[in-house]
């Protein structure tokens, strides 16, 4: 399939190395079309053409077989620490690079705890998601205000999550836009995935998206 999608992950490993060992490892049936070290070097593990094992179970837009779909981008983190800069510049080069190549649009690049909520957590709470926004590599929410709570499942839906119970989907809808917050769903959430439904939504007209 032509690639639609990219993937965000941290590999949760204690050194690059050790993620590059195991990415290319065939015994353990996964693997990435790209590892960045912490230090800023982009290696490219698989030919963005083909398939790689990177995503695993999930949802996206409708999309059920993500790896046939995706670019998947592995960020050497252990997923408790802040993305240094050096790691996020060189991310933002492959991203622009990447998009460019596939013509795929900012808001189609999501994280792994995206489509997979009930299952990953990658890229995690300190991931710098607005960076990307205002470099045109990702999307944000404009909108804080103005959103209807009974409408968040439908609005979050149609911005692309599965649909999952909702405080599967809030919790990776936080982890991504409002990781700090906290206490049950409000009316900061109905807005942000409002705003984000009507703009990038799957019935979004052109002119939005």
């Amino acid at each position: 399939m032509r690639p639609t999608l990219i993937v965000i992950h941290y590999t949760a490993m204690e050194s690059c190395d050790a993620a590059r060992d195991r990415l290319c490892d065939p015994t353990a049936e996964v693997s990435a079309h790209w590892l960045i070290s912490r230090h800023g070097k982009a290696e490219a593990l698989v030919p963005e053409p083909m398939r790689a094992w990177h995503a695993g179970a999930g949802e996206w837009a409708g999309i059920t077989d993500v790896n046939s779909h995706s670019i998947g981008i592995e960020l050497d983190n252990r997923g408790t620490e802040p993305f240094c800069d050096p790691q996020m510049a060189a991310l933002e080069d492959v991203l622009r690079a990447v998009m460019a190549r596939w013509t795929i649009p900012p808001h189609r690049v999501i994280g792994h705890s995206d489509m997979a909520p009930a299952r990953k957590g990658d890229p995690g709470p300190r991931f710098d998601w607005r960076r990307l926004a205002r470099q045109g590599l990702s999307v944000w929410p404009e909108r804080l205000t103005g959103g209807r709570i009974a409408d968040f499942d439908r609005d979050a839906r149609r911005f692309g999550y599965p649909d999952v119970d909702q405080s599967v989907v809030l919790q990776a809808f936080r982890l991504r836009f409002r990781p700090w917050a906290k206490g049950p769903l409000d009316a900061v959430d109905a807005a942000m995935a409002a705003d984000l439904a009507a703009r990038f939504g799957v019935d979004a007209s052109p002119a939005q998206a």
